[in-house]
């Protein structure tokens, strides 16, 4: 087929009010005397031609001075709704400020205030109602060279649980992150939300809320309608990437185990938090200089996450020689029944991995004392359970203890940075969800970095679209955690920091990206011959949000 001349293509674009209309062509200010005369802009816009550089600086001006995070996210979006482009520009050049607006911890309460600050659609809404024509649902949208899709059910967003519709939040968020971490290209992403009602009785009692007023669908219903929305998205958008996020426990495991090996799937909460969390562990044992093999775990949670971080780290145990039954054994959970033992009879199957020949356990603080564990991670969304005394023993134990609080949003923090630090005397490894300011104690200042999966699955991501990998291994997982490791300088760790700064993100989601590639390619999974150069080759898919020239001739 032809391709159209650069003078075809500019006749045929939008003009006048539908050009300014058009988030993925509009430059506002920024369009040219000539490209007005072209579009017949002229009169449309102010007379002066503004530079990409003094809109961002507008737009900065303007989302300090808002009074709220929430204001500030909503700022955001309707800036992205009109100017894609410059949205973009001001995530990658301010990654500090604005991430955690666009994602966490500010998309928390985005998403419980959804139904009441929605402007504009973004994605496609699937509902229960959509049974026996989901492909007709998702042909409505208008691009057919979608390269990934991040999709929810709205069930357990973050730590907040049951948010419904408002949870397209989520997948609108992460994608944002894909762009402005990996390059991924925003044409070619898709959010999805798969309404199939809420439990949630405020929602339901909400005039106002977005969604399907009904309670949740579950069984067949259910999974014919994913089983739908699967079938149609892969057969539409071929080769398309499809992350599950946010979606509860027991569907989080069944839908990655049954869709892992037809299509390239994966789950972030399940396998991003593993990668991230790993990369931190094996950052923290270059300022300990102990083994990986010779570390005790114990998780506050076990859900997805903690069984997750748990698998992955077992896997790189025993990549260092040990035996999977020795490396099990030195992951524990606790839950909301105490320590997760064998006798107890209570155990969901993702569990029964991890339940040890122990003694029971009721408080945290026993089980710490009981099984003397070098580092604790958080990922129940229980805020406050690292207490003083939790930390504090764990400063007794260990000369440097591993305290990870990683839920989000801060509300649902185990401990917040100044807490690990103080109660450590300093001595603490802390990482955490949410974003903490640096803490100074004696003299020294501390700078704690999130144990953020937008460190690892924008990479990902953008590893398995350049390969045209037809599948995601647990395999690129274990070399994302070590690319990311390897990527914390030794004056991260003297301030410890536990992982790279957020300005570094993209050069990092590209070295992620080309080992991501290079599992594919090394294993048969990728599409055509391996490019000489796997990070240049990658770097040359990365988007930049510069705005294109809409001149003809």
């Amino acid at each position: 087929m032809l391709q159209k001349s650069h003078d075809e293509i500019i006749s045929a674009l939008p003009k006048g009010i539908a050009m300014l209309q058009d988030p993925a062509l509009n430059k506002g200010t920024a369009f040219t005397e000539a490209e007005r005369d072209t579009l017949h802009l002229r009169g449309l816009l102010p007379p002066h031609v503004s530079s990409q550089e003094q809109q961002s600086g507008r737009v900065l001006e303007n989302f300090r001075r808002k009074s709220s995070d929430l204001e500030k996210y909503i700022s955001l979006r309707a800036l992205h709704d009109r100017n894609e482009a410059l949205f973009f520009r001001l995530l990658m050049d301010h990654p500090d400020e604005m991430m955690p607006i666009v994602y966490t911890p500010t998309v928390g309460l985005a998403c419980q205030r959804y139904t009441h600050i929605f402007q504009r659609p973004r994605g496609i809404f699937i509902s229960a109602a959509d049974r026996g024509r989901v492909a007709e649902v998702l042909a409505n949208w208008p691009r057919r060279d979608v390269a990934i899709i991040v999709v929810s059910d709205g069930e357990r967003i973050l730590g907040l649980g049951d948010l419904g519709a408002n949870g397209m939040g989520i997948p609108v968020g992460k994608l944002s992150l894909y762009t402005a971490c990996a390059g991924v290209n925003p044409n070619t992403c898709l959010p999805v939300l798969l309404d199939v009602g809420t439990n949630n009785s405020e929602l339901l009692d909400d005039p106002l809320y977005i969604g399907l007023h009904q309670s949740r669908v579950r069984g067949e219903d259910y999974d014919a309608l994913v089983e739908e929305f699967v079938v149609a998205a892969s057969k539409l958008f071929p080769g398309v990437v499809i992350q599950f996020e946010d979606f509860a426990t027991n569907n989080a495991f069944r839908l990655l185990k049954k869709y892992r090996d037809r299509i390239p799937t994966f789950n972030d909460d399940i396998q991003g938090t593993a990668a991230v969390v790993l990369a931190g562990i094996l950052s923290a044992l270059r300022i300990t200089g102990g083994s990986l093999g010779e570390q005790t775990l114990l998780f506050q949670g076990a859900g997805e996450a903690a069984t997750g971080i748990a698998d992955l780290v077992v896997d790189a145990m025993v990549a260092t020689g040990m035996n999977e039954a020795q490396a099990r054994g030195r992951c524990w959970l606790f839950d909301s029944h105490g320590l997760v033992v064998k006798q107890r009879t209570d155990l969901a199957a993702h569990k029964q991995f991890y339940a040890h020949d122990h003694a029971p356990a009721g408080s945290l603080l026993d089980a710490i004392n009981a099984l003397r564990p070098t580092a604790i991670i958080g990922v129940a969304a229980v805020g406050g359970a690292f207490t003083e005394g939790v930390v504090r023993i764990m400063a007794a134990l260990n000369k440097r203890p591993i305290v990870f609080a990683l839920s989000n949003p801060t509300s649902k923090s185990e401990c917040t940075a100044t807490q690990a630090y103080r109660w450590s005397d300093g001595r603490a490894l802390f990482a955490c969800g949410s974003p903490f300011d640096p803490v100074t104690l004696d003299g020294r200042s501390h700078v704690p970095r999130q144990g953020n999966n937008s460190y690892i699955f924008p990479g990902v991501g953008l590893g398995v679209i350049a390969s045209g990998a037809s599948r995601v291994t647990d395999e690129m997982f274990m070399a994302a955690a070590h690319t990311l490791a390897e990527q914390v300088t030794e004056d991260d760790l003297r301030q410890g920091s536990l992982y790279p700064p957020l300005k570094n993100v993209r050069s990092v989601s590209a070295h992620i990206a080309a080992a991501v590639a290079a599992v594919a390619y090394r294993r048969g999974l990728a599409r055509g011959a391996q490019p000489t150069d796997l990070l240049g080759f990658v770097k040359s898919q990365m988007y930049e949000p510069c705005y294109a020239t809409y001149v003809a001739g």
